[in-house]
């Protein structure tokens, strides 16, 4: 557990060497604090902020009632701001392995990446809205959409500009996912988890739903089982280096945290304000987007 592989070379029967194969070190454990504390604090600007996107440790790119994503730090310094190519609201905000910014934007459906502060259109769909967006592990951008009558939704991945898989329905062929409800917020922002398990936080579905790797349905969390007064509301998702899933329950006012099986495991309330957008950086350092307050929270939790 504390230890690392070297890369393998496997012999076969017949003599012949396989092509080696990298093994990840798994990370340090790392327990859950009894008590998460606030580190910093970061003023927006904004008002209203949905998204929130770790650049490092220091920096997070925002998202909020304008055409303006701005790179703040810790001291609310703002390092950068870019407008949308339309100058309309983004609907989500992603940081890419190599750093850069990706928007989407529902006016044109498209996903688009910010590269040197020149914006580059990579994906357009007909039919499709795109939604909320996320960078996995190798680089590839998972997309949360919806048709464009609202009756079906879906995620798909892509790899640069190609589509590689779509994830709609499970084994019996019923949605993975709900569509639009007129009552919801329409919220599907998605994550994928060092399993590369991909979870989404389904609020018109009051659920959080985790296939694997394979689109297979691994589990759905719909808030913990002693909760049966308070109507749970998944906004914001994000995971860690320890496989923990935790979203915002944006209307109670806390962070669910649970094992990457769905257990329910803690919640981080640090006097947290309807709490929506989510991150964790690179030393799982989560901040949380509050939507009302328009503050960045950075939080230790482990």
């Amino acid at each position: 557990m504390f230890g690392s592989l070297s890369p393998l070379s496997i012999n076969t029967e017949h003599g012949e060497t396989m092509k080696s194969a990298e093994v990840v070190s798994s990370p340090p454990v790392k327990p859950l604090l009894d008590d998460p504390r606030l580190t910093a604090t970061i003023n927006t600007g904004y008002e209203y902020l949905t998204s929130v996107s770790c650049l490092s440790e220091d920096q997070v790119w925002t998202r909020g009632d304008n055409e303006t994503m701005k790179l703040l730090n810790l001291q609310s310094k703002l390092l950068t701001s870019i407008q949308t190519k339309l100058g309309n609201e983004p609907r989500d905000i992603a940081v890419t392995r190599d750093g850069d910014l990706v928007y989407t934007d529902t006016t044109n459906n498209t996903v688009n990446l910010i590269k040197n502060k020149q914006i580059h259109t990579v994906i357009t769909q007909q039919g499709w809205r795109p939604r909320y967006v996320c960078c996995t592990a190798s680089n590839h951008l998972l997309v949360t959409m919806f048709s464009d009558d609202y009756k079906q939704s879906k995620v798909v991945r892509y790899s640069g500009s190609t589509e590689t898989q779509s994830i709609q329905f499970d084994d019996q062929g019923r949605p993975l996912y709900s569509p639009r409800s007129f009552l919801a917020y329409n919220t599907k922002y998605v994550s994928e988890n060092r399993n590369l398990d991909i979870c989404v936080a389904d609020n018109d579905a009051s659920a959080v739903v985790v296939v694997n790797q394979s689109g297979k349905l691994r589990f759905r969390y719909t808030g913990h089982p002693s909760n049966t007064e308070q109507l749970f509301n998944p906004f914001g998702i994000t995971t860690d280096s320890q496989s923990h899933i935790l979203t915002a329950d944006c209307d109670n006012h806390r962070i669910h945290i649970l094992d990457q099986d769905g257990q329910f495991l803690r919640y981080i309330h640090c006097d947290l304000v309807r709490p929506w957008g989510l991150c964790v950086d690179i030393r799982d350092n989560l901040f949380v987007a509050e939507c009302d307050t328009v503050k960045v929270k950075k939080i230790q939790y482990l």
